[in-house]
């Protein structure tokens, strides 16, 4: 008989009430059901519990179950039904973003850089409430060309020079001086500035050496391009409400640079460049975006797929610490079967390949045996049934 004290039955229940991170609410309440009336001791009680989690975790997906052809269905039959068009954000003409079927290409062919880059750019408490102090930072961010403050850039064949003037209303509204200019063109060193206080918006490039029609087009393109602030590939900044608080969204993508302005909430900032997340923030950061980015483009299409077959996918895209494709150069690619690989693309020179090097396959996934004709290791297919004959007749 155990000396141990049984427990009351609103002891039972704070116990049980401490699982809530781990099980689900109808196992809980299940539980608490069962339990809160039966007279137990807390070893009694740990022990079920115990047997319960066990149970619980033996079960989220059962043995042998084909977890990778479920998801690939699951999300390859709804991708269907996707469509194939660039819409504009959130009612902006010059600002577009590529969602639907392009968008998830993308994400799974983990492409370098995405067909529209673009950042959302959450700010610190001092400037998320106050459109001008958004202003500001969206003004350090967002990149100013001369070309963007400029009515007009000449090239005057007869004195060898090259006439920039300057737009006086784009430069207030950039917050751009005339002084900014004339530094950003001082440090191409293509020739000498001449600039006239009499007429302040006309700035003369003198240049030194002669140059033929086209190396004359490529330095005006110089000029053009020339950057007089804010960050490289952030091409341009827009300010919206979103729930009480100011939002810089871009177009464009600078994780690494746009972390360090002063006014950025590094901790909510994000881009959808997953290249460049795993740069800056490493691999975990980038299987959290993929998964983000792939759900986001399932719901903006209106598709239910469960969150798990998504992770399942980011998973693979990057388990080895760094991105792959789900393709012949990634996933798919780098299978260790040798009949996996050859079985997807690029056979001969797979096949080629492994015979060269003396790989050996395994036959231990689904594609390789189904091949050679033999049981798929999946669901009944993974038992191995050993029997022994006995010597009675």
């Amino acid at each position: 008989m155990s000396s141990e004290v049984h427990l009351s039955k609103e002891e039972i229940i704070k116990i049980i009430d401490d699982l809530r991170d781990v099980l689900p609410e109808s196992i809980i309440e299940e539980l608490k059901n069962k339990l809160s009336n039966l007279k137990l001791t807390k070893t009694q009680l740990e022990k079920i519990i115990t047997e319960v989690l066990n149970e619980y975790y033996n079960t989220l997906v059962e043995p042998g179950e084909a977890v990778g052809t479920v998801a690939a269905q699951s999300i390859g039959e709804p991708s269907t039904q996707m469509t194939l068009r660039t819409f504009h954000y959130a009612g902006v003409r010059e600002l577009n973003v590529t969602l639907g079927l392009p968008r998830l290409i993308e994400i799974v062919d983990a492409r370098r850089t995405p067909t529209t880059p673009m950042m959302t750019i959450y700010l610190d408490e001092e400037h998320r409430y106050s459109r001008e102090k958004a202003l500001e930072v969206a003004r350090k961010i967002e990149m100013t060309t001369v070309e963007n403050v400029s009515k007009s850039i000449d090239v005057d064949l007869i004195t060898n020079t090259i006439i920039v003037e300057l737009d006086p209303v784009m430069l207030e509204d950039k917050g751009v001086t005339v002084d900014q200019v004339i530094k950003a063109l001082e440090k191409l060193k293509i020739g000498n500035i001449v600039y006239d206080e009499k007429n302040p918006y006309v700035i003369t490039i003198e240049l030194s050496g002669e140059y033929d029609l086209s190396k004359l087009q490529k330095l005006r393109d110089k000029v053009m391009n020339a950057r007089i602030k804010g960050i490289k590939g952030i091409k341009r900044v827009i300010i919206q409400r979103r729930g009480g608080e100011y939002v810089l969204v871009t177009d464009g993508s600078n994780l690494a640079a746009v972390l360090e302005v002063e006014g950025v909430d590094h901790k909510r900032t994000i881009t959808n460049d997953i290249h460049e997340i795993e740069a800056v923030l490493g691999i975990e950061a980038a299987r959290a975006a993929i998964i983000n980015e792939i759900v986001q483009v399932l719901e903006d299409q209106g598709l239910d797929v469960d969150i798990r077959h998504v992770m399942l996918v980011a998973d693979m895209m990057t388990r080895t610490g760094r991105v792959r494709q789900i393709g012949r150069h990634g996933v798919s690619g780098e299978k260790l079967s040798v009949l996996a690989r050859a079985a997807f693309e690029v056979t001969v020179r797979h096949l080629l390949e492994a015979a060269a090097r003396g790989e050996v396959d395994e036959l231990k996934g689904v594609a390789e045996n189904v091949i050679v004709g033999q049981v798929i290791p999946v669901g009944t297919g993974i038992v191995e049934l050993l029997m022994r004959p006995s010597s009675k007749t």
